[in-house]
């Protein structure tokens, strides 16, 4: 009987696909943090499917400790960073992930970011909690407005074009910048420049980018300093785009105004990160895809691809399709 192992508990829709299943043994970890390392070694011996999250390593080791059973690897998640994608294609075993599932529930994310560092929705908040809300303040919690502005998009793809079609309705001024110029950008009117007049004259600078080599702490204390002493930094797509270090002490200093995260490194932020100290810093715990639809969606996704694995069959969503020559 083929044995899946799934990393966490995940939405009961993407769940029943699987324990409906007629033949298949499915273990699914019932804490709510991850395994450890050496828990998940042990779990994924002799199994033929595993069913993960961004949360779990999955390279040579790991894959060695699942031993010549695994067919098919396959991911809640549309960034596949957390895996050794070239290890998993020598051993000939397809990857599997879950792009456009997500789309929608981060760009509304990304916009709230935007929205809530913008008015500073969360120092305000907590001024009415503590009691310093004494009457209505001409001076208090300004910020700048969203419609009108100047936003810069790193990375106009599916998440970033969303950010994009939204953006049209506060009639912003779109700046993109990718590795090429998109032919889809004229959708939204978005302009193509490089990556230092995107900093120099965006008033919001959202990121999108995946996260490689090129791309690693492409946020860093040089580029912090060729932005508006006013911007605000939206990031949603992977905590080291950004030099957390950088940033903090640019967000210290007033280098630029505000910044808003849903993503960090490491995951969780650690503690005592001067981020979570700072008024200017708003800091989420990874909930862009946070939407019922979306977390329904990404769930099936995860388990059509297994399934199609075990049955042998091409991932619907198959992010090493070479794995098949």
């Amino acid at each position: 009987m083929p044995k899946v192992f799934v990393t966490r508990k995940v939405p009961q829709k993407g769940l029943d696909m699987l324990l409906n299943q007629e033949g298949l043994e499915v273990e699914i970890w019932p804490e709510p943090l991850p395994p450890s390392r050496e828990t998940l070694a042990q779990k994924a011996r002799g199994i033929d499917a595993l069913y993960c999250l961004l949360t779990e390593k999955i390279d040579d080791a790991l894959l060695d400790a699942a031993g010549p059973r695994l067919k098919v690897v396959s991911q809640m998640a549309v960034g596949v960073d957390n895996i050794d994608i070239a290890a998993c294609t020598r051993r000939g075993i397809p990857v599997g992930n879950t792009p456009g599932a997500l789309t929608e529930a981060t760009a509304d994310l990304t916009l709230a970011l935007m929205l809530a560092a913008a008015r500073q929705l969360l120092p305000a908040a907590a001024g009415v909690r503590a009691g310093k809300w004494g009457t209505w303040d001409p001076l208090g919690y300004l910020g700048p407005e969203l419609f009108g502005s100047t936003v810069g998009i790193v990375g106009l793809g599916r998440i970033g074009l969303a950010v994009a079609r939204r953006l049209q309705g506060f009639n912003a001024r779109l700046l993109y910048n990718n590795p090429s110029p998109g032919p889809y950008a004229k959708e939204v009117d978005a302009q193509f420049v490089d990556l230092d007049t995107l900093l120099a004259e965006s008033d919001f600078i959202s990121l999108h980018c995946p996260l490689t080599p090129e791309t690693r702490y492409l946020i860093n204390a040089d580029s912090l300093r060729k932005m508006k002493s006013s911007a605000i930094l939206i990031n949603t797509a992977r905590g080291d785009v950004v030099d957390q270090a950088a940033l903090a002490e640019a967000l210290q200093q007033g280098v630029i105004a505000a910044a808003g995260l849903d993503v960090t490194s490491p995951e969780p932020i650690l503690l005592d990160d001067p981020l979570l100290t700072l008024p200017n810093a708003l800091v989420l715990p990874h909930i862009g895809s946070a939407s019922i639809t979306a977390r329904q969606k990404m769930a099936t996704m995860a388990a059509e691809n297994l399934l199609a694995g075990l049955g042998k069959k091409p991932l619907p969503h198959c992010v090493n399709p070479e794995v098949y020559n």
